[in-house]
């Protein structure tokens, strides 16, 4: 059985470098608009494409630039910039669903990636698009059955994309869900003029909503559950599944998530697929993957539409179900290199030894550790308060932007939501 590749989502360089540092096997990342989280992340521009592509390379991780929106004429012209540079800066792959996009790709030679923005949910449709594409990402709507189907027949029908190799499938594994078809919605359109199939959802299936019979006027409030917001997807308990159905790439919804979400999503499932190989992966380490799965962003966990049970696994609460919640502490100050010591000064919250610490950065990613010992204003201490210079030993380089965070448990931390 070939070996998964770890698709780690990429909204900005914290997020990128918290996914590098955790075992991706590639990234996905937005460039400006017109990708599906134009809104929800910072997403990087024109001028990040070469750094972007150097870090990855340096660790041999592949690169797909997203320009999966829906494409408008006055769109085309920047559209063919932004793949050219792309091309230009060694980027791997395009991930598409406009054909114009398709076309644009394929005229510069780039490797073309299809987004579940087209469903595809049939062999006959997965022939089509191999003659654009090497990958193609299947409609999230599948039982693994279906999927299985389609792998099987394109290694019988010896299908193949333009590199001459068989095509690729792709599915997601991890990370919000909506009630669209493949993220095909229209309600953030009508309601605010903002297009979710342009990457500005707006998330009306995230509130709270009264009903009210037109008829007799009785109105109910949906308190209970929130009907159109789907508990987030996770794969990690039935993986061994997932590898069976013969796909080739998983990919890890959350360009919209913080760096530490990135960091612990793909810690875990890169444990994961490494426990498949190795013949290791079992009930208790995914009792432990869930756990720690647990403590970052989510809206309690489901198996989404792969395993065929019932629909409707709807979030019981309004955000995250996150066992655990970062508090602001302080920024970085200073990196003394001989010495691994790094210096930051308390803006907001004590920390005390015992903490469990986060420090994030454009370039550190998402460091999360224990502390263990620490000098306050320069003596031994158990605790540091606000207007602190904090010192301690870490074996890796804090800058001037890093941020200093203390992880706190939530209200969750004692519910079960699994």
């Amino acid at each position: 059985m070939q070996k998964i590749e770890l698709m780690a989502p990429a909204g900005n360089f914290e997020s990128m470098q918290a996914a590098l540092d955790n075992g991706c096997d590639s990234i996905y990342f937005g460039v400006e608009q017109l990708n599906m989280r134009a809104r929800a992340s910072i997403n990087f521009t024109l001028d990040d494409l070469e750094e972007i592509s150097k870090r990855c390379s340096e660790k041999n991780v592949r690169t797909y630039l997203t320009l999966n929106t829906i494409i408008y004429d006055h769109d085309l012209s920047i559209v063919k910039t932004l793949i050219k540079r792309a091309k230009e800066a060694n980027i791997t792959a395009v991930i598409a669903m406009d054909q114009a996009v398709i076309s644009m790709a394929r005229e510069q030679q780039m490797e073309v990636h299809i987004s579940t923005q087209i469903n595809i949910t049939n062999i006959e449709t997965v022939k089509f698009y191999a003659l654009f594409a090497d990958t193609i990402v299947l409609s999230r709507e599948l039982s693994l059955r279906q999927v299985k189907k389609i792998t099987e027949d394109i290694e019988k029908e010896q299908i193949k994309g333009p590199s001459g190799r068989l095509i690729e499938v792709e599915i997601f594994g991890h990370g919000a869900l909506c009630m669209a078809v493949s993220g095909k919605c229209y309600m953030s359109l009508h309601s605010h003029n903002s297009s979710a199939n342009r990457g500005a959802c707006k998330q009306n299936c995230r509130k709270k909503y009264t009903v009210i019979d037109q008829e007799t006027g009785f109105e109910m409030e949906l308190d209970n559950e929130y009907i159109m917001s789907p508990k987030d997807l996770c794969t990690i308990d039935f993986l061994d599944q997932v590898a069976d159905a013969g796909i080739k790439v998983l990919k890890i919804e959350g360009r919209g998530r913080a760096p530490e979400y990135v960091a612990k999503v793909i810690k875990c499932y890169r444990d994961a697929i490494d426990s498949l190989a190795n013949g290791t992966y079992d009930k208790e380490k995914v009792i432990s993957w869930m756990q720690e799965l647990e403590k970052v962003y989510n809206r309690g966990f489901w198996n989404g539409y792969y395993l065929g049970q019932k629909l409707g696994e709807w979030s019981k609460e309004s955000g995250s179900h996150a066992t655990q919640k970062k508090v602001y502490v302080g920024k970085g100050e200073h990196y003394f290199d001989k010495a691994k010591i790094g210096q930051f000064k308390i803006d907001a919250y004590d920390v005390n030894i015992g903490d469990t610490i986060l420090i994030t950065g454009p370039t550190t990613g998402a460091q999360e550790m224990e502390l263990k010992q620490m000098f306050v204003n320069d003596k031994p201490s158990e605790k540091a308060t606000k207007g602190d210079e904090v010192t301690m030993k870490l074996d890796f380089k804090i800058r001037r932007s890093d941020k200093l965070y203390k992880i706190v448990k939530t209200e969750f931390a004692e519910k079960e939501w699994l």
